[in-house]
């Protein structure tokens, strides 16, 4: 393994981090918030150390060195740590608004991560800037820390493709053109756009600007922070539980769909499977849950009933988790099925978290061709996608990751129960963190937070966001000692 460029790529992404929190630092300078010395102090002072790091880095390569490309195993340890390194700095304001290194660590992942899993049992008592801050983590991370610095660092051999499809949400990373920056670019390009348009519907629906940017980052990430202790009831307006409702949806949809529609392709949309598998189940379960809360007798009007169950499905599927109701207040059987939805997650491709539909469908369409095949054993069947013919590998590779992250969910979960919390709770809130979702049953509940684990339990619910985040397999490649050797 090349660990100088391990060390330079790691120190660049670190100063991008610290450069963010800087550019947020001088939004508190310009708007007079009390807390711009907080952000200026910490940003500069990760600035100063990644970029020592990078320069000690960049004076090892000599003149004569012949070009350096990332390799496969290069590209497993830089993803993965970036986000650890990531977190760290993201950490650091938080430190200073009386959390410990663990709940600030905590709070950053989930961030980065777009979890949205907190430990603020006030969030409306953080400062300004501060909460700005919390919401970018979760920008960032939703369209992807790499995908940001392929799209602005020129990387060396032009090898990114290996960081591309370590941190890609998707068992099918898919490049918009020939060259890899331009399809990085043209990715975070339409996700500015996604962003700017919901800041000016909710801005038009009566949120303060301040709340629609911090609001728009959270819900395009699929992230699901919010300025206030209420999430998004504290609004109490149908519009913006609407708009936010509809932006998840687009959230959780392919981006390369997106940009297929923006470059007139009408129909992209349609035309994909896993699109209609995403809008089938949300139409699907949207109706259930609005049938079985008026069939419970809960004393609201239909047409909030429709909504809030929109909004819950949508939130959930999308691993997004804000709230605009205590789901726990409604009958079991909408329980069961938010904590199905839980386990599918968005579309590949998006800022969702979970499975993703894609894995989803390949496997009930694997499990369709083997019962067939029972029938008719020498009939020759594979998976279709499009109407493409998928090859075995693909099938295998997404039956080892379901296998993988049924073990995971069992081994935390057993390991949370272990610390004293009950199995609902556990089981749920493990899921809701490996799956990005933020909310869970239980403890863990829509109404409820993270700041009663113990500290173990911290860090084995930030693991979990960070193997679910980068889909399991880019993690725990780290612990296998052939990625280390050189």
């Amino acid at each position: 393994m090349n660990r100088r460029i391990v060390f330079l790529l790691l120190a660049l992404i670190g100063a991008i981090v610290a450069g963010t929190m800087f550019a947020a630092s001088l939004i508190a300078a310009v708007c007079h918030w009390p807390d711009v010395l907080l952000l200026l102090k910490w940003s500069l002072g990760a600035l100063g150390v990644c970029g020592a790091i990078a320069m000690a880095a960049f004076k090892k390569r000599r003149k004569n060195d012949p070009p350096e490309h990332i390799t496969g195993r290069e590209a497993f340890v830089i993803v993965s740590l970036s986000w650890v390194i990531a977190s760290v700095i993201g950490a650091l304001p938080y430190t200073d608004c009386g959390l410990t290194f663990t709940d600030a660590f905590f709070e950053a992942m989930s961030g980065f991560s777009t979890t949205g899993a907190s430990i603020l049992t006030n969030v409306e008592g953080l400062s300004r800037g501060v909460l700005l801050w919390r919401s970018l983590t979760h920008w960032l991370g939703g369209m992807g820390i790499i995908v940001l610095c392929l799209a602005i660092i020129p990387f060396i051999g032009g090898s990114g493709i290996e960081l591309f499809k370590a941190e890609s949400p998707t068992p099918i990373p898919e490049k918009l053109t020939p060259r890899l920056s331009q399809t990085a670019l043209y990715l975070w390009l339409v996700y500015i756009l996604l962003t700017v348009l919901e800041t000016i519907a909710l801005k038009l629906c009566g949120m303060s600007f301040y709340d629609a940017v911090n609001h728009a980052f959270a819900t395009m990430a699929t992230g699901g922070f919010s300025t206030r202790n209420a999430s998004i009831a504290a609004f109490g307006s149908p519009a913006v539980e609407w708009v936010i409702t509809v932006f998840m949806f687009l959230a959780g949809v392919n981006f390369t769909l997106h940009f297929l529609f923006l470059r007139g392709s009408f129909g992209a949309y349609f035309a994909d499977d896993e699109f209609r598998w995403y809008a089938g189940i949300t139409l699907i379960v949207t109706a259930l849950i609005a049938v079985c809360a008026a069939g419970a007798g809960m004393a609201q009007p239909l047409s909030q009933t429709i909504r809030h169950a929109a909004f819950q499905t949508v939130t959930i599927l999308t691993t997004t988790g804000f709230g605009v109701t205590d789901t726990l207040q409604w009958p079991y059987f909408v329980h069961l099925i938010l904590l199905l939805l839980m386990f599918i997650g968005g579309c590949a491709g998006s800022t969702g978290g979970g499975m993703k539909v894609l894995r989803v469908m390949v496997l009930t369409r694997s499990v369709k061709n083997d019962m067939l095949r029972t029938l008719q054993p020498k009939r020759v069947l594979c998976v279709r996608i499009g109407g493409k013919p998928q090859e075995n590998d693909l099938v295998r590779s997404i039956l080892a990751f379901f296998v993988m992250f049924m073990i995971l969910l069992g081994v935390m979960s057993l390991a949370l129960t272990w610390l004293g919390i009950d199995v609902l709770s556990s089981l749920s809130g493990v899921l809701a963190c490996l799956s990005n979702i933020g909310p869970g049953l239980g403890q863990f509940g829509p109404v409820s937070n993270y700041a009663t684990v113990p500290t173990c339990g911290k860090w084995i619910l930030s693991f979990a966001m960070l193997v679910g985040r980068l889909e399991i397999t880019t993690v725990m490649m780290l612990f296998m000692p052939s990625t280390w050797r050189r």
